[in-house]
């Protein structure tokens, strides 16, 4: 192969001497020096390369290299990190016991793939003699190792020629995710993070700070579309939405065209104002383009993520320890190029602007692939003899590199699985002046997903809102439109029995309606309170205040008819059987309060029957009292003997009670009452199922049946004695009772809720008050107010007067001898059943006067 020509190689002089590293000749646009191991080195030290034209092959010929153009000072700057490494690993304590040193080769990849694979080419092709620094006898070198690119999509396409020979590549800032993958690229490492770990990084600040809505901008190739892939895989997990995807040529060289996507980019941003926060994956001249064209002012902040970094002192004092030769003597160097550039000029200038254009992440990345590569090369020559060469292979330095663990500033580093050294990042703010100065106001750690924030004042990053939509309040959630992004949604108010809790709920969340419920526009679930009712509520007071008095009285009276157990008008009224009636009314009266409360199983089993039997027994004592009555003013001799014979007080009352026992076993038995609790909208009501209508009807029934009996019997003595007339107070009482409980029927099976058990307790207290004031009532008055009608005499002056009313009424109705019907009338009035043997009297027969 013909030598190249010498116009095209480039002398960097500045390191002739001054560093002690021997600089000899260039491949293109490339610098070297000479080692027992000699590293390859890749830097964009220009932007751009002028596409070659392929598509006219009429006149084509021989490949030929692309011109760099659009000098990057920041490229040199890396290329100079790379040197300053070496040196200081060459004066290592490592490598000087071992006398070896590391030598390089470094070339410029113009940013360009195809400048790049020209370089892997003369990196990979052993010397020729024409490439020999003196001449044809002296031994070739290979390359040990690669340190290089920058970018993810150059470092993708020299890593398929580096896998031929298992050389290795360790890139210092190439992140795209596909190159962790050992299957494809197996030589190539990196010192820094996968995209994978960026992007989640990316998403996660995005979503601390709700910013849901956002753009990308790429760059076209691999990288930028793996680093799309991977971060809209995380952000459709997270709810955040990509507004606009922008992707922008990979190559700088097509001006016009750069040009004319970067208009387009600075469009899309005006015309989605929503979106606040733009996400870049592109090349940072590229972004520097469409700020200037936005303004950096009027966007505000620029969050970048950039590599963790160590101490940048060593390396800044070896850039102003640069001595600058003579531009005769630079021939056609990087340095004579860039000291040629109008803001430099000489020097001073360049010095300057070498340490203002240092990315101190990328220095100390470029520091650790040396470092790393250093100590690989040691722990394989300790055992060998490394000045020979060929004495080692680059497949052997990559087994060596996977395995080796080093040391920088203190910390020890190794490769993970992967190839990858994971530091994390820091988070930075760009200036608003210069897009290179940043303010670091966070790390961020991979290992558990977490920021740890270096400044307290972040309000200039949490006041950014970017979203579709407004926020929806809890108690709202998100309805998005078919067709539409879910980040853009309208706000609708959560139905009754669901709620959301938070911000943004996607969906409402349901309420268990059997023990929660909620309003419509809800945040929470209200648990369903137990409805019964209560002790204290001002009903069940009033209630239970009127069966106290009722007991009160029922005492009272008992007391009272104690005392006067042996007047008139007690034994009038019944006598025992008063003591009797009053003992069952307690029982009822009693039985008012297993009404109220929380219901239980024995409560709901207690109250009816404790009503049911202790009114039997009322009513059955009413209904021998009715008995007694008709007996003792009946005025037909033949019903008269029957009544006596079937008079039995106690055997009735027993029969009667009876009865209603058996009814109430059965009931209990059979069909037993229970607690249930009904599920309502907002409560849970507690109430007592009878466990069978038709048993509580029938309790019910066989009362009214007593009653109606007794009303019966009672009634057709309504005429008897005014004073002394149990018989109308009888009727009354039994009217009421009637009616209440005719009454209740239709507002009980109408009638819900808590207040249900009230309505009986009602009925109760109006049938036992209409029992007390009917029947004794009276009789306390006479007892204590008219105690003149208490004495025989005017019990038997009222019997006379009743008797002479009655023979009256008869003589008018069947002539004028009554006589034989007088005297059964005389001998039915001085019945022993009213007045007591030692005590009757004879009546005289009255005359048949008009």
């Amino acid at each position: 192969m013909a030598c190249l020509d010498l116009s095209l190689l480039l002398v960097l002089s500045v390191l002739a001497g001054v560093r002690e590293v021997s600089l000899a000749r260039f491949g293109h646009q490339g610098a070297m020096a000479l080692g027992d191991i000699i590293i390859g080195g890749l830097f964009p030290i220009h932007e751009a390369a002028d596409a070659v034209n392929y598509t006219d092959l009429s006149n084509s010929s021989s490949p030929s290299r692309p011109n760099c153009s659009r000098y990057y000072t920041k490229g040199l700057n890396q290329a100079l990190a790379m040197i300053h490494a070496v040196e200081m690993a060459n004066r290592s304590p490592m490598l000087r016991s071992l006398n070896l040193t590391l030598g390089y080769l470094i070339y410029d990849t113009c940013s360009d793939v195809t400048t790049a694979l020209w370089a892997i080419q003369d990196l990979t092709r052993p010397y020729s003699d024409c490439d020999s620094p003196t001449n044809s006898s002296q031994p070739v070198q290979s390359i040990m190792a690669v340190i290089g690119a920058s970018s993810s999509e150059i470092s993708i396409a020299i890593a398929r020629e580096l896998n031929l020979l298992l050389i290795p590549q360790i890139s210092y800032a190439s992140t795209a995710t596909i190159l962790s993958d050992k299957s494809r690229f197996p030589a190539f490492m990196r010192t820094v993070p996968n995209d994978e770990y960026q992007t989640h990084a990316m998403v996660q600040i995005l979503k601390d700070n709700k910013w849901t809505w956002v753009g990308i901008i790429i760059t076209d190739g691999d990288y930028g579309r793996s680093a799309l892939e991977s971060f809209v895989k995380h952000t459709e997990s997270e709810g955040i939405c990509v507004a606009f995807k922008v992707i922008l040529p990979d190559s700088l060289a097509d001006q016009q065209k750069l040009n004319t996507h970067i208009d387009k980019t600075v469009d899309t941003i005006e015309k989605n104002p929503k979106v606040n926060v733009v996400v870049s994956f592109a090349k940072s001249s590229q972004i520097k383009n469409i700020l200037k064209d936005v303004n950096l002012s009027d966007i505000g902040n620029v969050l970048g993520f950039t590599f963790k970094s160590g101490n940048d002192t060593a390396f800044h004092q070896y850039l102003k320890g640069l001595k600058f030769e003579s531009e005769a003597n630079m021939n056609k160097s990087f340095l004579k190029e860039f000291l040629k550039l109008p803001y430099i000029g000489n020097a001073t200038n360049a010095v300057e602007e070498l340490i203002k254009s240092t990315y101190l992440d990328m220095v100390f990345s470029i520091q650790m692939a040396v470092s790393a590569i250093a100590n690989a090369v040691v722990e394989l020559c300790v055992k060998r003899q490394c000045k020979t060469p060929s004495a080692i292979q680059p497949w052997e330095l990559l087994k060596q590199l996977r395995n080796t663990t080093f040391e920088k500033g203190g910390v020890v580093y190794n490769f993970d699985a992967n190839g990858d050294i994971n530091l994390g990042y820091d988070v930075c703010l760009w200036d608003d002046n210069e897009f290179e100065g940043n303010d670091i106001i966070a790390e961020y750690y991979p290992s558990n997903s977490s920021f740890i924030f270096t400044r307290k004042n972040l309000s200039d990053i949490e006041n950014v809102v970017s979203k579709c939509s407004d926020s929806c309040y809890p108690g709202e959630y998100k309805s998005t439109a078919e067709g539409q992004h879910t980040c853009c949604y309208a706000c609708l108010a959560c139905a009754e029995n669901q709620y959301s809790n938070h911000t943004d709920a996607d969906a409402c969340s349901k309420c268990d309606t059997e023990s929660m419920w909620s309003n419509s526009n809800s945040s929470e679930c209200h648990p369903k309170l137990y409805e019964y009712l209560e002790w204290n509520s001002g009903f069940a007071i009033a209630l239970l205040t009127l069966a106290a008095l009722g007991i009160l009285l029922l005492f009272s009276m008992s007391a009272l008819f104690f005392w006067q157990r042996n007047s008139l008008v007690v034994k009038a009224a019944g006598g025992p059987l008063c003591h009797l009636i009053l003992f069952s009314l307690l029982g009822s009266f009693i039985s008012v309060f297993f009404f109220v409360g929380e219901p239980s199983n024995e409560s709901c089993r207690v109250r009816q029957v404790i009503f049911g039997l202790s009114f039997t027994l009322c009513v059955s004592c009413i209904l021998v009292k009715s008995l007694k009555i008709l007996l003792a003013f009946q005025m037909n001799l033949e019903l008269m003997e029957l009544l006596r014979k079937l008079y039995k007080p106690y055997v009735i009352v027993c029969i009667c009670m009876g009865l209603q026992v058996t009814i109430c076993v059965l009931w209990l038995t059979l069909y037993m009452p229970y607690k249930d609790k009904v599920v309502q909208p907002k409560s849970i009501l507690l109430e007592c199922k009878e466990g069978s209508s038709l048993m509580f009807g029938l309790m019910l029934g066989y009362i009214d049946l007593l009653a109606l009996i007794c009303f019966t019997f009672a009634y057709k003595g309504r005429k008897l004695p005014q004073k002394y007339n149990e018989a109308k107070f009888i009727t009354f009482g039994m009217l009421i009772y009637l009616m209440a409980w005719v009454i209740f029927i239709p507002v009980h099976v109408t009638t819900s809720g808590k207040y249900v058990p009230a309505v009986e307790v009602v009925v109760i207290l109006i049938s036992n008050y209409g029992i007390l004031s009917c029947h004794f009532l009276p009789k306390c008055y006479i007892i204590i107010f008219k105690k003149e009608y208490n004495t025989k005499d005017a019990f038997l002056n009222s019997v006379f007067e009743y008797s002479r009313k009655s023979s009256e009424n008869i003589r008018g109705l069947t002539g004028p001898d009554p006589h034989s019907k007088t005297e059964n009338s005389v001998n039915v009035i001085s019945n022993p059943s009213l007045v007591p043997e030692e005590k009757q009297v004879s009546v005289p027969k009255t005359d048949n006067v008009p």
